[in-house]
């Protein structure tokens, strides 16, 4: 009998396996073959601490000394771009990120590809960071398992079951029995509350498309900053010396192994190209992750309302990366009975009780 499983291999139920480790007994329960290989291997992995809106942004400066002081995060910046007939947009989405305006030549000397004859407008944040993603998700882990917690990989969940002490959870052809049950499944949260006769949360999981293209003009771009459309109708990111382009699509699917609409993908690139001179003339590879969102767009962590020993770790939207330390760390104090370290408005914004 171990004291908590946790279902989802992914940042969210690893960061939360390793600090419900030190609390008890832990057995991690991922249906892929590694960690990380859904959304979380699939994120655009930029530190933004103004990205979101209320308690999503409390989460986000609750986790950036982790972020920091472990050594995730390095400089990239982030460049809102705006066409010339997008006054408006722009200035929202300036207030909403609190960036500096930028005069258009200062912005070209950062990227010189942006288009003079499209852009009419620019900002920079040079507060926004990469995430080392993969070098975080392996340090959960390896924590988790330095305080003895146990990962069961292609171990898909096709039964739950109430007990008397807790649950019964068969995955990948064993059964795991645990006195509390951390649901932290993605896209696949709400089908595995279903399986547990648990409420479920009207989570929507989201796809986000990706291209991966050469440099442009065979530039060095590994100095420019993460480019954004007005409204995050587009956006562009430096990688490994090439181009992550993305539609930014948001479009409703059912749980699944994510891949890109090939005409989704063809009308985000036409919107990033009229923005820079530099054609898309061959794309890489393309990829896509599915981003899951409740009704009002923040996540839910914390214990079912109806179920205290079911405990939600879900719905983390675009955010699930950022705002790892801190929503690990507020699952850990709520599984104690401790006082968070979140104040208690933003604890109860992201309570599932608010579902209800």
């Amino acid at each position: 009998m171990q004291d908590f499983i946790v279902i989802g291999g992914g940042m969210a139920g690893t960061s939360a396996a390793a600090r419900l480790a030190d609390l008890g007994s832990v057995t991690l329960l991922e249906m892929e073959d590694a960690l990380g290989y859904h959304s979380s291997g699939r994120s655009a992995a930029l530190f933004e601490e103004n990205y979101g809106h209320g308690a999503t942004v409390a989460l986000n400066r609750a986790s950036a000394a982790y972020l920091r002081d472990g050594g995730y995060l390095s400089p990239r910046g982030l460049m809102l771009v705006g066409a010339k007939g997008d006054a408006d947009g722009f200035a929202r989405d300036v207030d909403a990120l609190r960036m500096a305006t930028l005069e258009l030549d200062e912005a070209r000397a950062m990227v010189p590809i942006l288009n003079p004859e499209t852009v009419g407008f620019a900002a920079i944040s040079g507060a926004a960071e990469d995430i080392d993603t993969d070098r975080m998700l392996q340090g959960f882990a390896k924590a988790l398992r330095a305080a003895g917690g146990q990962i069961a990989a292609k171990a898909p969940v096709s039964a739950i079951t109430r007990t008397a002490s807790g649950w019964e959870v068969t995955a990948g052809g064993r059964t795991y029995q645990g006195r509390t049950l951390v649901n932290a499944a993605g896209a696949w949260a709400d089908q595995v509350a279903v399986l547990a006769g648990v409420a479920a949360i009207g989570l929507q999981p989201k796809r986000r498309s990706m291209a991966r293209l050469p440099a442009p003009g065979g530039l060095d771009v590994s100095g420019w900053p993460m480019l954004l459309g007005v409204g995050e109708t587009w956006y562009a990111k430096p990688d490994a010396g090439k181009l992550l382009v993305s539609p930014a699509d948001a479009d409703p699917v059912e749980p699944h192994d994510a891949f890109a609409d090939d005409m989704v993908l063809a009308e985000g690139l036409a919107r990033y190209e009229e923005m820079v001179t530099e054609p898309v003339t061959r794309v890489e590879s393309n990829f896509a992750g599915l981003r899951s969102f409740v009704r009002d767009g923040t996540l839910v962590l914390g214990p079912d309302p109806d179920q205290p020993d079911f405990i939600w770790c879900a719905g983390q939207g675009g955010y699930g990366i950022m705002t790892a330390p801190a929503a690990s760390q507020l699952i850990a104090d709520l599984a104690a009975g401790r006082q968070p370290v979140l104040d208690a408005d933003t604890v109860a914004a992201l309570s599932p009780a608010r579902l209800r």
